[in-house]
């Protein structure tokens, strides 16, 4: 007789209700699936709470999708308590989003041979809170000319944290008085200087859940809602597929497993700018269009870790990309080859597919009659009404509406063909 297991998803939130609402929609109406050997597995969702926890608690979720713990504290130590010890999945994992941020990234792709503007990290503007700041700093910080470097990487630049999160503290330096400027406010942030890469062609978004990529048109001076365009073919099969590969790698090199990345093409070379997004926007309101695709693949990859035992892994481990990056016969287009192998392996991408193809023969119908359906609207409804003015609802609903019905059209003609 085949086995059956009913896993738990925990969600991890903090002011979201649109994603969370649609993620567990979906999971009620995926019902039980059967994997290639016929166990039979069902899926339950729960919101975490916060509260004191005892170090040997037992958990009751399989695996977390964490939006939170990426500035609240004690839901992250608890993360780390339930992977440690309880072999609990997460998405992320907050040992290497802790200390693996935009600037390990930056670094990361660099070693790998990847197109990174010039990047020049510059100490703190004011001191940090520390009672030996004063000696160590009398005593080792260099003096140095921010003019100088400034001009040795060349303006328009742009000046941001090292750390990143949420575009905080980025700023558009195109003279000495925006440089000077934008130093003295960043205060305690630690701060890159990075050329700018201008009169660039595309910028483009990739969100990554697991081994699936959208790489998305982004337009970041305009309104959250106006961002993401719906744009077809506007990136060449090659300057795609590396964008792909240059996501899926940042992924797997630092165990990300939902992500977002930021890149910018000019002349057909890709220029990755901006990684580790340890909470990538899925809001329904400025996905949109792209909106049940993120929801798709967020229920195909939890739902494949859980059901196939897969074993996280929370440590980074480089030696077998930089043994790539390090062959010198190699060329790019081959080590761009070499890493997506990588990535491939790690994120079990032949395995997931055969998964999703035994387990989901009908998921893409259902997300379609999901779109469709009233309480779909309702979810769209009530989230316009959460997020602006009263005296904006029709347009935005319009606004809404229309995008994600563009999707049901070119869905249904996908699934027509």
């Amino acid at each position: 007789m085949a086995s059956s297991r009913t896993h738990q998803i925990g969600l991890l939130l903090g002011a979201e209700e649109d994603w969370p609402r649609a993620f567990e929609a979906l999971v009620r109406r995926l019902g039980v699936i059967s994997d290639s050997s016929g166990a039979r597995h069902s899926f339950t969702t729960e919101r975490l709470t916060i509260e004191p926890f005892n170090l040997r608690d037992k958990p009751h979720d399989d695996l977390v999708i964490d939006r939170l713990a990426h500035w609240y504290y004690h839901p992250r130590e608890w993360l780390k308590k339930v992977a440690l010890m309880d072999d609990v999945y997460l998405l992320n994992s907050p040992f290497t989003f802790q200390s693996m941020e935009k600037h390990s990234a930056y670094c990361a792709l660099m070693r790998l041979g990847m197109n990174v503007p010039d990047t020049v990290l510059v100490p703190y503007k004011n001191p940090v809170d520390n009672v030996r700041w004063a000696y160590t700093s009398s005593k080792y910080n260099q003096p140095f000319d921010l003019d100088a470097i400034a001009n040795g990487i060349g303006y328009p630049m742009f000046m941001k944290p090292f750390d990143g999160g949420a575009w905080r503290g980025v700023s558009m330096i195109k003279n000495q008085a925006d440089l000077h400027r934008a130093y003295d406010d960043s205060g305690e942030m630690l701060m890159h200087l990075q050329a700018a890469v201008d009169g660039y062609e595309v910028f483009a978004r990739a969100l990554t859940i697991g081994p699936e990529s959208m790489i998305m048109k982004f337009r970041p001076d305009l309104p959250m809602h106006d961002r993401y365009a719906v744009a077809y073919d506007f990136l060449t099969p090659q300057v795609g597929a590396e964008a792909v590969t240059i996501a899926q790698t940042v992924n797997a090199f630092f165990r990300w497993e939902f992500n977002s990345c930021e890149m910018l093409v000019k002349d057909g070379v890709v220029y990755p700018i901006d990684y580790a997004n340890a909470c990538p926007d899925v809001a329904v309101t400025s996905l949109h269009y792209y909106f049940p695709w993120a929801m798709k693949a967020l229920l195909k990859w939890s739902t494949f870790c859980l059901a196939t035992g897969r074993k996280a892994r929370t440590q980074v481990d480089p030696d077998p990309w930089f043994a790539v990056a390090d062959q010198e016969a190699l060329g790019y287009r081959d080590k761009l080859a070499g890493y997506q192998k990588l990535a491939d392996q790690h994120f079990d991408k032949a395995r997931y597919e055969e998964f999703c193809a035994q387990a989901f023969p009908h998921l893409d119908e259902m997300v379609l009659e999901w779109v469709q359906s009233p309480e779909f609207d309702t979810l769209l409804v009530d989230t316009v009404r959460s997020t602006y003015p009263p005296h904006e609802l029709d347009r935005f609903l319009g606004h809404f509406r229309g995008l994600v019905g563009l999707w049901v059209k070119d869905e249904s003609a996908r699934l027509a063909a």
